[in-house]
């Protein structure tokens, strides 16, 4: 297998990491930690001018029609400059959902927007449980005639705050298999019902609860099949994983520029402290760790962009990707010493995406387990 990026996605590395520099600077970031959106429309208007949001999108509605290899690229460096902001939950969480499963006319009404970067979609999956397995959807969607009444509460729901759409995934029938029964429905945040609270993280990242009371959604917003929907979410899932691997690594890599530069000019005992070996058994560890997450990234996202058996790869990346960012970070603050513990520093700001990120789309524990399995253990 070749993983060396084609001519045009290392065009799109090179124009979203200059971008990203000059747009999307660590002092930003941190203002939308406290800003109640998290994104600037300014930002959001000029990723959309530049084809981000409609990169996977097909062509006949609007998009670029490119695969998830090339999202992946763009995710990488995002994830170098912790870009805040709703484009994994519209693109990655609601758009893939959409472009997986969603029927014609929602595909019409719905993917030119998105691509435009004048919609904003988000997907609703976890609940109190906060299991990313199909008997963690409990919440309960009754049909009642030609409609469906939701009843229940999900947690966790990126950017649900600023979202048009949320696809919700619900229970509308009792089986024996968990992975039956489950429906995916598109609901209007405006709808009579729909309840939405931002909730307090480690990052300031826009985490919300959906509450839905009593919320009437019509059966020709259901996404795909009744009864069907785990299906779906799987794939989606899969792939999501793998987006956020990708902003794991983009982060560590980073990461070790910010300290490497750090350690060349931090002088002590006469010299910077970049000549001692301790620093350099630190780069080689962080690089060991990044290098090796890089490759298994690359090799599930190829994998799912071909649209082969990817589950047992996707799981092994995470539980790798979650420990080595982790173990990066730490690093990190390790060699800039105390001045990394300052709030305005961007050690402290990474650190903390590494911490959420880890039980982002499955802990390392989740993954590792479902590895096990997967073996015939």
């Amino acid at each position: 297998m070749d993983f060396t990026l084609t001519e045009m996605q290392e065009m799109l590395r090179t124009s979203a990491r200059d971008f990203l520099k000059n747009n999307c600077p660590t002092k930003l970031v941190r203002q939308m930690v406290k800003d109640d959106k998290g994104y600037t429309e300014d930002l959001w208007k000029q990723m959309g001018e530049m084809g981000w949001m409609g990169l996977v999108v097909p062509e006949k509605y609007g998009g670029a029609g490119g695969n998830f290899l090339d999202l992946v690229v763009l995710l990488e460096e995002m994830g170098r400059a912790c870009l805040p902001g709703p484009f994994f939950a519209t693109v990655v969480l609601g758009g893939l959902t959409l472009i997986e499963a969603g029927n014609e006319e929602q595909k019409t009404a719905l993917l030119p927007k998105l691509a435009e970067g004048k919609l904003f979609l988000t997907l609703a999956f976890l609940e109190a449980s906060a299991r990313y397995s199909a008997d963690g959807i409990q919440m309960k969607a009754a049909q009642q005639g030609s409609d469906f009444i939701l009843q229940g509460t999900k947690l966790f729901v990126s950017d649900g705050h600023v979202s048009d759409y949320i696809i919700c995934a619900a229970r509308t029938a009792a089986t024996g298999k968990p992975e039956e029964g489950i429906t995916l429905f598109l609901i209007d945040t405006k709808s009579p019902g729909v309840k939405i609270n931002v909730l307090k993280t480690l990052t300031g990242d826009k985490q919300c609860e959906v509450v839905f009371d009593n919320v009437t959604v019509p059966a020709r917003n259901v996404i795909g099949n009744v009864n069907e929907g785990w299906n779906v979410l799987n794939k989606v899932l899969e792939k999501a994983t793998i987006a956020r691997c990708a902003e794991m690594v983009g982060a560590g890599k980073q990461l070790m520029d910010v300290t490497l530069d750090y350690v060349k000019q931090r002088k002590a005992f006469g010299r910077s402290i970049g000549s001692f070996q301790a620093i350099w058994h630190y780069f080689a560890n962080m690089l060991v760790e990044i290098d090796g997450s890089g490759l298994m990234v690359y090799n599930a996202a190829w994998r799912l962009s071909e649209g082969l058996e990817a589950i047992q790869q996707v799981s092994m990346t995470k539980a790798l990707t979650n420990q080595s960012f982790k173990k990066v970070a730490s690093l990190c603050f390790q060699s800039h010493g105390a001045i990394a513990f300052s709030d305005d520093h961007d050690v402290p700001l990474y650190f903390k995406r590494a911490k959420s990120w880890e039980i982002s789309l499955g802990s390392t524990d989740f993954h590792l387990d479902r590895v096990a399995q997967l073996a015939g253990i």
